[in-house]
């Protein structure tokens, strides 16, 4: 037997897998089997049991995508199938006639979006939403797609223009090792987990060839140079560096065999991602040669080394914090590395300067060490943070295609799915901002549009209750008064903050609110939010600095003192733009938060995706621990519900997917009034009684056309000659619905006027070609007598 993954034969003769539990099957009666469902809208009836028993059999059969409506079900398989990602795969997707009607599959959203621009229907612009929970799947998904864009939307007609599109999907395919190397790190959920957040956008030509593609990244998770949480990693590019260096590259780089550093916990762990060479390939190809490598990967070691510096308490408050013995070793080390003078890379972590009074006198305090180690840590946060954004202007410069060589773009949305640990801060909230931001697109885009919708037409629809989360963003960033607000106030003040202080203040100030809660078994200060894919508790220690993200002056000004090249790149001597910096210093002007940068550039991208026709794909982690073949009904359903995921099925079950307007409905189908007689007895035949349990949708007779009338008394008897006399039940309804400008119907109904109009069109035919022998005959006949009359008439001369 084949065995089949997602649907599709492998070739493989190993046994197929035992049929179904008697508990999935008692659901369908003895019908289709729940893995033979592609769509969880014809799973009936619709709740979150049932789909999650079909969701469940799909995966027991290595079926891993599933339709949702309008929204495609990814579960992760947790192994490598590549003949379900392979080249002739996505080819078959792209030529399919109607790839919808193939197995559900993260090319079939492909190939959508692509036939959607070539359409050039507005908006032309498309944008795929990749969400959920950290491990689900995000990061292969985007991965995929871009492989699959970079196949179908590259078909040039010249060699030169096809060496040149390689180029680009060389160079637009490479930037994934890069930015998953510096962007990504193995966390408790997730081996490749990115710590950043990232909007693709692949452009294409007027003949919807790929030309060019941009990066926009956003919350770089920097504090994870500095602090890695029990049981992870700090990001992959230092375990690589570490565990790929050639002897030669590890004496340049101070990296000696053995060598324990304090932000690189867990080194034993090896990993897939741990690839120097694909890393330095990938960079290679991105135009980053391999001397500004080896540059870069020697600044890195240095933030290593520089981990590796203490701390002890100064015996006199006065005098400055001294280094822990036996760092002092890693302090030069750093410094050789960084390029800095050892004594000034100490100073600036030891020594703060302080600017008074209306001469702007300088003063200099010695720092305490807690004060110390945040100056070290603010110095690595720096260094990287600005070195990441480097990197992807450099991929930027290398895919981007000129703006006038493109007109249209595809967009991929990759971003933190919910994050909820024991101990949760700035980020997490942020992160979970975000994606209450996203689910709100995604109700507002697919829910709330197609019910107003409905109702402009004049269907009285039964809405559908789903979860609505205005509160809690009303929570998170109402005007006046928010959690956002609340901590940007603090950073204004700029005052001393205990925790406990923070923690009163947001409960007192947003007291009463529905999403607000508190963890009375909490010994540290923290508030609870009540997200929408549920509650996460957010610490209030640290949270202020963390919003402030405060860079002393010294800091920048001793990294502007550096020698080292890249250093002088990142950090220019005299910037043409002043810092932030230096512009709050020299005015009054509060400078700008973590969370109001955050929040203007999440605003800036759901501007852009509200002009673009948006699609969505939902990664779900079938178990938390990352195995094949293990379902675990409990942590699914959590992600079912926090997705709203069954209310949009319900919408698009209950609903009328296809819509054509009157005028168009009334030209390709006028061909039906032949079905029967003009009546005037109305459209009693198209609604039944009141009484009747299945009344269709109907807006008053006295709002459409003649023409459109003769249509619908026809469907009656269309329908009645497609339906067999034991069932009649099925003519009870007419799965069609006549709004105000345009008709609303199911994909059968489609179906049926379809079969209908191509046998009204073969009728039609076979009278033509009746008329048309019975002139040839007649005019033969004709012929054949005025012979006869020639030839008597011959004969008797």
């Amino acid at each position: 037997m084949h065995q089949q993954v997602n649907g599709h034969s492998l070739g493989s003769d190993t046994q197929g897998r035992t049929s179904l539990k008697g508990d999935l099957r008692e659901f369908l009666g003895g019908e289709v089997p729940l893995h033979q469902l592609d769509d969880l809208t014809k799973v009936n009836p619709v709740t979150l049991e049932t789909v999650l028993r079909c969701l469940q059999a799909r995966y027991t059969e290595d079926i891993f995508y599933t339709n949702a409506g309008c929204t495609l079900v990814a579960l992760n398989p947790f192994k490598h199938i590549p003949q379900l990602y392979a080249p002739e795969l996505m080819q078959e997707y792209h030529a399919a006639p109607q790839p919808q009607k193939l197995k559900p599959h993260i090319f079939t959203v492909g190939e959508q979006t692509y036939r959607n621009v070539k359409s050039l229907i507005e908006p032309i612009n498309q944008s795929i939403v990749v969400s959920g929970e950290s491990g689900a799947g995000k990061t292969w998904t985007s991965r995929c797609l871009m492989k699959f864009y970079a196949v179908v939307a590259a078909s040039p007609t010249s060699c030169e223009n096809h060496k040149m599109a390689e180029r680009i999907e060389e160079r637009i395919l490479n930037s994934n090792p890069v930015m998953e190397a510096f962007g990504n790190a193995c966390t408790l959920r997730n081996n490749n987990s990115s710590r950043f957040g990232k909007f693709i956008q692949l452009q294409l030509n007027r003949a919807q060839q790929m030309t060019g593609a941009a990066v926009q990244t956003y919350l770089l998770e920097k504090t994870r140079v500095a602090c890695q949480a029990a049981s992870e990693r700090n990001f992959h590019i230092f375990y690589q560096i570490c565990k790929g260096a050639t002897k030669e590259e590890r004496l340049q780089w101070c990296l000696p065999e053995g060598t324990a550093f304090s932000w690189l916990p867990n080194p034993e762990s090896s990993l897939e991602e741990d690839c120097f060479e694909v890393t330095r390939e990938a960079m290679l190809h991105l135009g980053i040669d391999t001397p500004t490598q080896n540059n870069i990967f020697k600044v890195l070691a240095g933030l290593l080394h520089l981990g590796n510096v203490h701390f002890v308490d100064s015996e006199d408050e006065a005098q400055p914090c001294q280094l822990m013995d036996g760092t002092k070793g890693s302090v030069r080390t750093s410094a050789l590395l960084l390029q800095l003078p050892d004594n000034m890379l100490l100073e600036s972590m030891q020594i703060r300067t302080i600017k008074a009074g209306k001469q702007q006198q300088v003063f200099q305090k010695p720092c305490s060490r807690a004060e110390c180690d945040t100056r070290r840590d603010c110095l690595a946060k720096l260094i990287y943070a600005r070195l990441f954004d480097w990197l992807v202007s450099v991929i930027n410069s290398s895919i981007c295609a000129d703006f006038s060589s493109w007109t249209a773009f595809i967009g991929l949305l990759d971003v933190y799915g919910f994050e909820s640990f024991p101990d949760n801060s700035l980020e997490q909230l942020c992160i979970n901002y975000a994606n209450e931001k996203l689910q709100q697109h995604f109700v507002a885009h697919y829910l709330r549009a197609q019910q107003e919708e409905y109702e402009v037409e004049g269907l009285e629809w039964s809405f559908v209750n789903y979860q609505d989360n205005q509160t809690c963003l009303d929570l998170l960033e109402g005007s006046p008064i928010s959690i956002c607000s609340l901590i940007n106030e603090e950073c204004r003040l700029n005052r001393p903050s205990s925790a406990a202080q923070l923690q009163t203040r947001i409960e007192s100030t947003l007291a009463g609110r529905p999403c607000l809660g508190h963890n009375k078994l909490s010994r540290e200060p923290s508030f609870v939010v009540m997200h929408f894919a549920g509650p996460v508790r957010y610490c209030t220690a640290g949270l202020v600095e963390k919003n402030k993200d405060p860079v002393p002056p010294e800091l920048t000004g001793l990294l502007q003192q550096s020698q080292d090249p890249l250093l002088m790149m990142l950090f220019p001597a005299n910037p043409e733009e002043k810092t932030q910096e230096e512009l709050s210093g020299q005015s009054r002007a509060p400078a700008l938060t973590v969370v109001s940068k955050f929040k203007a550039s999440l605003e800036q991208l759901l501007q852009v995706l509200h002009k673009t026709t948006p699609h969505y794909i939902r990664c779900i982690k079938p178990n938390s621990q990352s195995q094949p073949q293990t379902f675990l009904q409990e942590e699914v359903l959590n992600q079912l519900e926090a997705c709203g995921l069954v209310e949009t099925i319900h919408i698009s079950a209950a609903g009328f997917p296809i819509r054509v307007s009157h005028q168009n409905f009334m030209e390709r189908y006028k061909l039906l009034t032949r079905l029967r007689p003009r009546t005037s007895s109305g459209l009693r035949s198209l609604c039944p009684a009141k009484g009747s349990s299945e009344q269709p949708l109907c807006a008053k007779e006295a709002t459409l056309q003649p023409l459109l009338q003769d249509i619908l008394h026809a469907l009656p008897a269309l329908i009645q000659t497609a339906t067999t006399p034991s069932d009649p039940a099925k003519t009870a309804q007419i799965p069609l619905y006549c709004g105000r400008t345009k008709i609303f119907m199911t994909d059968s109904m489609l179906e049926l006027l379809e079969c209908g109009r191509a046998q009204m069109l073969e009728q039609c035919a076979r009278c033509i070609q009746c008329g048309w022998r019975r002139h040839r005959l007649q005019k033969q006949e004709k012929q054949r007598r005025a012979a006869v009359i020639i030839q008597a008439g011959t004969a008797v001369d």
